[in-house]
C-alpha cells in the first residue's frame, strides 16, 4: 500500500475509468466473436486497467503519452472520445485517424497521446524524440511511454533508456509487465526475474509496484513523473500485473496453466479496487452500479456510432501523407 494516496475524487475517477475500459474492451471481445464489424486483429488489455489508468491519471494533460498495441486504457483514460477510437477500430472515416490506423496505431494529439506503433520495442526512441523537444523547448511537460515486459528485450528500448540518461531527458518508461510476451512466459526470456533493476545502468531511478493496485500505481508515477519534471532525467517503473486473455483475441492462451489464471483472476484490479472504495466510504454500492450502467451505455453508443459511420472514400488513401501525391484530386 502506497504512503500518500491520491485524492478522493481522483480516486473515484479512476475507478470510473477503469470500469469504463473493462466494458469498452469486453464489448471489443463480443464483437470479434460475433464476427461483427471490427477489423484485423484486436489486442485487449483486460486484467490491467489499473496499471494503464493510474498512471495516465497521475500524468498532467500536457505530459505526451506515447502508447503500443494495448493503447485502449491509455487513451480512454486520458479523455480520448471513445465513439472515434471505436470507429477507428471499426476501420471508418469518422475514426480519430479517419480509418487509417486501426487499433494498433491509434493517435490522438488533442489528448497529447501523439504516437502509437504495434512494432515491438518503437515506443521508447520515438518517446525520446518528444521528450527531447520538450526539454529543448524548456518546457514544464514530460513524456511518458508504455511498453511491455516483452518490448524490454528489445534494442531500441535499451537504446532509449541510454539516451535518455545520457541527455537527462524528461521521459518516464512505464513498462506493463503482464507476465507474457505472446506465448513466453517472463521467467523464460527476462534473466533477472524483473525490469526496474535495470534502471540504475542507465543513471535513473527504477521502481516496481504491484500493477494490480491503483493507488500505488498512481503514488509511484507521480512521484516517478516529478523527477523527470524537475530536470533530473529519466525514471523508470515497472508495473507488475497480469494479461488476462490471449495476446489477442485470436490467441485461446492453451499455453497457460489454468491455476494461474485462477490466482489472476483473484486479483482482479477493478473488484480489489471497488471494495477498497467502498469499504473506505468514498462510494456505494450504488454508486458503483451507476458507474457500470454510464460505461455500457457510453460503449453501446460508441458502437452504434461506429456501425452507423461511413468507411473512408478511396481518394483518401493519399491525403494526410507526408508528399503530395500526383494522384490526388484526380
Amino acid at each position: 500500500m502506497p504512503t500518500s494516496r491520491p485524492g478522493g475524487e481522483t480516486r473515484r475517477q479512476m475507478l470510473a475509468s477503469m470500469i469504463l475500459v473493462r466494458a469498452f474492451e469486453n464489448r471489443l471481445s463480443k464483437l470479434v466473436a460475433d464476427k461483427e464489424d471490427v477489423l484485423g486483429m484486436q489486442i485487449l488489455a483486460t486484467g490491467q486497467e489499473a496499471a494503464s489508468v493510474a498512471s495516465v491519471q497521475a500524468l498532467t494533460p500536457e505530459d505526451v503519452i506515447v502508447s503500443n498495441h494495448r493503447s485502449h486504457g491509455h487513451l480512454l483514460a486520458r479523455n480520448a472520445d471513445i465513439k472515434a477510437i471505436m470507429a477507428e477500430i471499426m476501420g471508418k472515416a469518422t475514426g480519430v485517424n479517419k480509418g487509417k490506423s486501426g487499433t494498433l496505431h491509434l493517435i490522438v494529439p488533442e489528448v497529447n497521446a501523439l504516437m502509437t506503433s504495434t512494432v515491438v520495442g518503437a515506443g521508447p526512441s520515438m518517446a525520446a524524440g518528444a521528450a527531447f523537444a520538450q526539454q529543448y523547448r524548456g518546457e514544464r511537460a514530460i513524456t511518458a511511454v508504455f511498453f511491455g515486459d516483452g518490448a524490454a528485450a528489445e534494442g531500441n528500448v535499451h537504446e532509449a533508456m541510454n539516451l535518455a540518461g545520457v541527455w537527462k531527458l524528461p521521459l518516464l518508461f512505464i513498462c506493463e509487465n503482464n507476465c507474457w510476451a505472446g506465448a513466453q512466459a517472463l521467467k523464460e526470456h527476462c534473466a533477472v526475474g524483473n525490469i526496474a533493476v535495470r534502471a540504475s545502468s542507465y543513471g535513473m531511478p527504477g521502481k516496481l509496484v504491484d500493477g494490480n493496485d491503483a493507488d500505488e500505481v498512481h503514488s509511484a508515477v507521480s512521484e516517478l513523473a516529478e523527477h523527470c519534471r524537475s530536470g533530473k532525467g529519466p525514471a523508470l517503473l515497472e508495473a507488475y500485473t497480469y494479461r488476462m486473455r490471449g495476446h489477442g483475441e485470436h490467441d485461446h492462451q492453451h499455453y497457460v496453466d489454468k491455476e494461474e489464471l485462477e490466482l489472476w483472476a483473484a486479483k482482479d484490479p477493478i473488484r480489489i479496487y471497488r471494495a477498497r472504495l467502498v469499504q473506505e466510504g468514498l462510494l456505494t454500492e450504488e454508486d458503483v452500479r451507476v458507474m457500470e450502467r454510464d460505461a455500457s451505455a457510453r460503449v453501446e453508443e460508441a458502437v452504434r456510432f461506429a456501425a452507423e459511420s461511413p468507411f473512408p472514400a478511396p481518394e483518401a488513401a493519399v491525403e494526410d501523407v507526408w508528399v503530395q501525391s500526383p494522384w490526388a484530386g484526380r
